[in-house]
């Protein structure tokens, strides 16, 4: 006599995210990045923001964002949802309610973690998994314009570039014999007082986004704190200023007058 064993079907959401074509999700991505990196150098910034925008609203970010928040380091930890995307159903659910239209980020969960000192405490803000994802689609839009416009002599959080780099950097201008004078300088509370009007003016992205995530606020005690992704990406245009500052000063120590360079890019 035969039996029948039931064996329980894959469902259509997750057939849809094992279907997934990740070449073609990579290349269609590469392929608006490039775009919009030749915008930028052209200074057509109303097509940066078309390109920007198709991007953000392709299927093929928002499935690479997706892809992202769930498959890093952090997809394991919740924000104050608790919720976490662990199943191929959770994703591609996430990946069709990703949209712009009615959203509104929720608080960052506060927890603290250890400084390399190994005594004090670092304040972390920990975003929802939906938070993380938006920031991840909006991130793949505004790195190719930061990879463009960043200061040539920044190495913090660039995909392309390691301490290496700075390193090798330093021994370049260094080895040149009798060096004036070295700068070492922090920006003191740079997460507690930057000014939002400043970013939402030269952060190059959505500013309805950009406001909606700078008023999120957190839950939990002190300080604001640092968020994911997009965060540090953003912090790379102050070198940029920093730079065009430190050496008209240094003109002005020598005496001369520095050769004229561009400011960073105005967001309008």
């Amino acid at each position: 006599m035969t039996t029948a064993k039931t064996v329980g079907a894959v469902s259509s959401e997750a057939a849809e995210w094992y279907a997934i074509d990740w070449q073609a999700i990579h290349r269609n991505v590469r392929r608006l990045q490039v775009r919009i990196v030749q915008a930028t150098k052209a200074s057509r910034w109303g097509k940066v923001r078309a390109l920007q925008h198709l991007l953000t609203h392709s299927y093929s970010g928002k499935v690479l964002a997706v892809r992202r928040v769930t498959e890093n380091a952090g997809k394991k930890t919740p924000g104050v949802d608790q919720e976490i995307w662990d199943t191929p159903e959770k994703k591609i659910q996430a990946v069709h309610a990703l949209q712009r239209r009615g959203y509104q980020p929720q608080p960052l969960r506060r927890v603290y973690i250890l400084k390399s000192d190994g005594k004090t405490m670092r304040p972390l803000g920990i975003p929802t998994m939906k938070d993380r994802s938006h920031q991840a689609l909006h991130l793949l839009a505004l790195d190719p314009v930061m990879e463009t416009t960043a200061d040539p002599n920044s190495y913090g959080f660039r995909q392309q570039r390691s301490c290496a780099d700075a390193i090798d950097q330093c021994f370049a201008i260094l080895a040149h014999p009798n060096p004036q004078w070295i700068l070492e300088g922090d920006i003191k509370s740079c997460f507690d007082r930057i000014s939002h009007d400043w970013l939402l003016t030269h952060v190059p992205m959505d500013r309805v986004i950009l406001q909606k995530w700078l008023k999120a606020g957190y839950i939990g005690k002190t300080r604001p704190p640092r968020n994911d992704g997009w965060d540090s990406t953003r912090w790379n245009y102050f070198p940029s200023a920093l730079e065009l500052c430190v050496g008209w000063t240094g003109a002005t120590l020598a005496g001369k007058v520095p050769a004229q360079e561009t400011a960073p890019v105005s967001w309008r």
